[in-house]
């Protein structure tokens, strides 16, 4: 008998392996029914309500992903880039809560880590905590139910309601292709973090989130400057103490920062993106630019690229990060024809890509998202191609028979 924590009465739920047979690959198929423990009837009998789920152990992994990062910080352009890399647009669960925060698409299935909070609202102004803070979710939950969902097992997952504030009642969600975790914590609990196959942290920098925060909440929600401020530095604390150590944990890491083009420039127009890849992750492969392992600094010709001032520049290096070897690739500045990517792209290697010029084609799909003419668009898609590459490796690993396996 095994225990997998629901959210609908924040008590275990039972479920008992009734039977097992064998597919034709010769994988063991479990049958396993979840029963709801609710409170007695008037009979005094539990209410149970079984539902049947069929996994099969070994035939299909869910490869799960985590993404880190702050609020307002582009978590959403990028989980519309890495769908599209996999094919069809993520949408919300249908006929379910309109409110969800889950995205669902034919491979992908991306949870908001907010729907882990312990507190709604209310409940962190009352105890004069923030979303933030550790004391209000529920690492518990988190990892039982990341756990089942990795090893086949539909959860049910409470939704935090961002419109009212309130925990609403949960959602099943049942294990997809590629469970992708985004949010605030996904690395602060080291039970949760072990269960990642991949790890990615967005790190923006102070001065472009500033900027960031007043082009959305000023121009977009009516925000008056001082409250954008206000807001900024009440989260700032527990932002440096819970979130940003995170960091050190992730496989990828994407800094965006002010360009360094442009001097003492502070509008956030014009970026300056690094992506710090760590060397020796199984099944990932850094990307580098022209030669591996040199450093390479490179201003692409005017000709090729066409760039408004005050242009472009790439590099690529090895350095080390938090102790660990990595391969770093920044792009500076900004390109004003997409389809002209393609000169970057040709340049570039261990892309992960299934033809010539996928990546500025995966641009140029969405040449409407925010950052598709910068290092964020690129860097984006890139690492959506490897998670792409990374979760066909994992499969083919896993499909391989136990002769074979020993094999290799």
């Amino acid at each position: 008998m095994a225990t997998v924590s629901t959210a609908k009465s924040l008590i275990y739920t039972h479920y008992s392996v009734y039977s097992s047979s064998k597919t034709s690959l010769g994988h063991h198929q479990e049958q396993i029914v979840f029963f709801a423990s609710g409170k007695k009837s008037k009979s005094g009998k539990a209410n149970t309500n079984p539902w049947l789920i069929t996994c099969s152990a070994g035939d299909q992994q869910t490869v799960v992903i985590g993404l880190a990062a702050d609020s307002g910080c582009g978590k959403s352009t990028f989980m519309r880039r890495l769908t599209s890399v996999f094919g069809g647009a993520a949408k919300p669960p249908r006929g379910g809560n309109p409110d969800s925060n889950t995205l669902i698409s034919d491979t992908t299935t991306v949870i908001c880590l907010d729907d882990y909070h312990s507190l709604d609202r209310t409940g962190r102004k009352q105890k004069g905590v923030t979303a933030l803070d550790p004391r209000a979710n529920d690492f518990d939950l988190m990892y039982e139910q990341v756990k089942a969902l990795k090893n086949g097992i539909a959860v049910e997952k409470p939704i935090y309601n961002h419109v009212t504030g309130l925990l609403d009642p949960p959602e099943l969600i049942k294990p997809p292709k590629i469970l992708v975790i985004e949010g605030l914590h996904p690395m602060y609990d080291s039970r949760v973090r072990d269960l990642l196959d991949f790890s990615i942290y967005l790190d923006i920098s102070d001065e472009v989130k500033f900027a960031w925060k007043i082009q959305r909440d000023m121009a977009e929600r009516g925000h008056s400057l001082e409250s954008i401020k206000a807001s900024i530095e009440a989260r700032k604390p527990d932002f440096d103490a819970y979130i940003d150590p995170q960091k050190q944990y992730a496989d990828a890491v994407m800094e965006v920062l002010p360009t360094r083009l442009i001097p003492n420039d502070n509008e956030g127009k014009i970026l300056r993106v690094r992506l710090i890849m760590k060397e020796g992750i199984e099944n990932f492969n850094p990307v580098y630019l022209f030669d591996e392992g040199s450093t390479i600094s490179w201003i692409p010709c005017g000709r090729k690229l066409t760039c408004s001032y005050p242009g472009i520049r790439l590099s690529c290096s090895p350095q080390t990060y938090f102790g660990h070897e990595v391969t770093v690739l920044e792009m500076d500045g900004q390109f004003d024809k997409l389809d002209e990517l393609i000169y970057v792209e040709s340049h570039l290697s261990n892309i992960s890509t299934k033809y010539y010029g996928e990546i500025t084609q995966q641009i140029l799909m969405h040449s409407d998202f925010p950052g598709s003419n910068n290092g964020t668009g690129l860097f984006q898609t890139i690492l959506g191609l490897k998670i792409r590459h990374l979760y066909h490796q994992i499969i083919a690993t896993t499909q391989l028979s136990p002769t074979q396996s020993a094999k290799t």
